[in-house]
């Protein structure tokens, strides 16, 4: 039986309508922007192992509805994340997957139903949302907050974070900055820590890919986007694994974070002010 609740046939067709007009009219600017954003947002990926979905979503918000923004970033993510997970292997895959199995289960769960409520919702409210978040999450990391989880407590936090991060990731495609901080808190190991990120948001992109195959944000002029975007996307992860055998990982951590900063705040205003 599927999670995902069957939407009206009206909705998605008007919905298709109007991100195919919005495509047209974006222009060469636009998708140069676009793809740029992509390169830029996989290159962050390859050397952190998150933030393709926050920083993506959150320039391609600052230019598109964020209906096409949220189609945009379904493929790069799920392809990205694909190939973070099975770096090391098939099997390292699924032992980290089997590790935090409760929050993985959870996540989906609860991501099948938040992509159902994104036509419900108003446009500015989605931009509020996101852009909070993206800004709370990097403020959180810029002050150096690292929680700590106790064992005691590690179970009911698994299952609240992870259905957070799954309404986040079904609502705006973002399910990272839960994921991070709860990681984080556990103390994990870095390649594990990255190897788990994949695994975690490799699942999570396929459940969303095909939540919003259903949905009607991943078809017409919406997929053509997302598939547009892969290239630049994949390219940007091999930079950044490049640069990150190089270079301090620290200092471009940080900096990757003063801009999801502005990032959010731009997309909080726009909520705000319209």
């Amino acid at each position: 039986m599927s999670l995902v609740i069957p939407l009206s046939c009206e909705g998605p067709s008007r919905y298709e309508t109007a991100m195919t007009a919005e495509l047209a009219a974006m222009g060469t600017v636009a998708l140069f922007a676009a793809l740029a954003l992509a390169l830029l947002a996989g290159a962050v990926k390859g050397m952190t192992g998150f933030g393709l979905p926050m920083i993506l979503v959150s320039g391609l918000g600052s230019f598109l509805s964020p209906e096409l923004t949220l189609a945009g970033m379904i493929l790069p993510a799920l392809v990205t994340n694909l190939f973070q997970a099975f770096r090391h292997g098939v099997r390292a895959a699924f032992q980290s997957a089997r590790t935090h199995w409760r929050y993985l289960a959870t996540m989906l769960a609860f991501m099948a139903l938040g992509s159902q409520l994104v036509l419900s919702i108003p446009a500015g409210f989605l931009f509020l949302i996101l852009g909070a978040t993206v800004t709370l999450f990097a403020s959180l990391q810029l002050a150096g907050w690292r929680p700590k989880v106790s064992t005691r407590h590690q179970r009911p936090i698994e299952i609240g974070t992870g259905a957070a991060a799954g309404i986040l990731g079904g609502l705006t495609g973002t399910w990272g900055p839960p994921t991070a901080l709860y990681l984080t808190a556990l103390g994990v190991q870095r390649t594990e820590h990255v190897r788990i990120q994949g695994a975690v948001y490799g699942a999570g992109a396929v459940m969303l890919t095909l939540a919003h195959l259903q949905s009607g944000v991943l078809s017409g002029a919406g997929l053509n986007l997302s598939i547009a975007l892969v290239i630049p996307a994949l390219a940007g992860v091999a930079i950044g694994i490049a640069v990150q055998e190089r270079l301090d990982q620290e200092r471009f951590r940080t900096l990757i974070l003063a801009v999801l900063v502005l990032a959010g705040l731009n997309l909080v205003r726009r909520a705000v002010l319209g």
